[in-house]
């Protein structure tokens, strides 16, 4: 799970936002509260209910911090090292992983308040993430043996980006950027506004010397020209099959001449019906806004085995 490089911080703000938005100011569950006694403890299953490929375990020990926190009384911030009584959990399956339905996920022990409390925030996060990490391992899966990697998009949900971009990470794929700030893309506008190709990148390579710059091209022409304006990373947008695979032969051409390393992508318009075909034209990547912005959740749940 470490090479995975779970994003806690951005974790533990959609938890307390999740659980602010469940619980309300007071940190209340009205039905659990009116209906089980507050020394009653329980046992319950995180399980899968569907196949797919999980993402997101460890929010479960977040969610439970934040609801402990909120019904002790304990401040926020001190949650981590509070000392009162709320679950304990065993994580039995790594992010990554494939599930089967009925695959134990985790182990919750404890008040059973608490773990009602915990149910819906904790199987929201993970079962958004874990259709993201789904999702992408059927691109992975689709383009192995071609040599080309599915990348992520921006296209992802406000607040969200970090997470969902871990999912993509644990389903196999690979984060393209994180925002605007960490690389530049040179599309139709910029070129507009800047006044061409060869002026945008010069503008971009003046201004921020080390950062990674990409060029979108919609022809075999264009392809070239971002080449000769000194662009080593190439974004090919809505390109026919037989038009990738032309403007993929002329970029490693040109690129031979000059003893020149390339990257190409493939972008816009994508299938998995055709993502091997696509990924065969001799493309590094390819990069797919869907993985983020379309993904099924998949089906988990919080069943209670044990009460006493």
């Amino acid at each position: 799970m470490s090479t995975l490089d779970f994003p806690l911080d951005a974790a533990r703000r959609l938890v307390d936002t999740a659980l602010e938005e469940d619980l309300g100011p007071q940190g209340l569950d009205v039905t659990s509260t009116a209906t089980i006694p507050a020394d009653q403890h329980a046992t319950g299953h995180v399980v899968a209910r569907e196949e797919g490929v999980l993402a997101g375990a460890p929010v479960v020990e977040l969610v439970l911090e934040g609801v402990a926190a909120r019904t002790s009384g304990t401040p926020l911030e001190a949650r981590s090292s509070h000392p009162g009584v709320r679950p304990s959990v065993e994580v039995r399956i790594e992010d990554g992983t494939r599930l089967r339905p009925g695959d134990v996920i985790a182990v919750l022990e404890g008040p059973t308040r608490q773990v009602l409390m915990a149910e819906r925030t904790l199987l929201n996060v993970m079962s958004r993430l874990s259709g993201v990490a789904s999702h992408t391992r059927r691109w992975a899966d689709a383009l192995e043996g071609t040599g080309c990697t599915v990348l992520d998009t921006r296209k992802t949900t406000p607040g969200l980006r970090a997470l969902e971009k871990y999912a993509v990470r644990a389903g196999g794929g690979t984060n393209k950027r994180m925002g605007l700030f960490d690389v530049a893309m040179v599309k139709d506008n910029h070129v507009l506004a800047a006044g061409g190709v060869g002026a945008a990148f010069t503008a971009i390579r003046e201004r921020f010397p080390d950062v990674t710059i990409e060029v979108e091209v919609e022809t075999t022409e264009q392809a070239i020209e971002a080449l000769e304006a000194g662009s080593r990373f190439l974004m090919c947008d809505n390109m026919s099959v037989d038009l990738l695979r032309s403007t993929v032969e002329a970029v490693r051409a040109w690129g031979e001449q000059r003893g020149e390393a390339v990257e190409i992508e493939a972008t816009g318009g994508l299938t998995l019906e055709v993502a091997a075909t696509y990924g065969a034209t001799g493309i590094d990547f390819m990069s797919v806004g869907a993985l983020t912005h379309s993904s099924p959740i998949i089906d988990l749940a919080l069943d209670l085995i044990a009460s006493c």
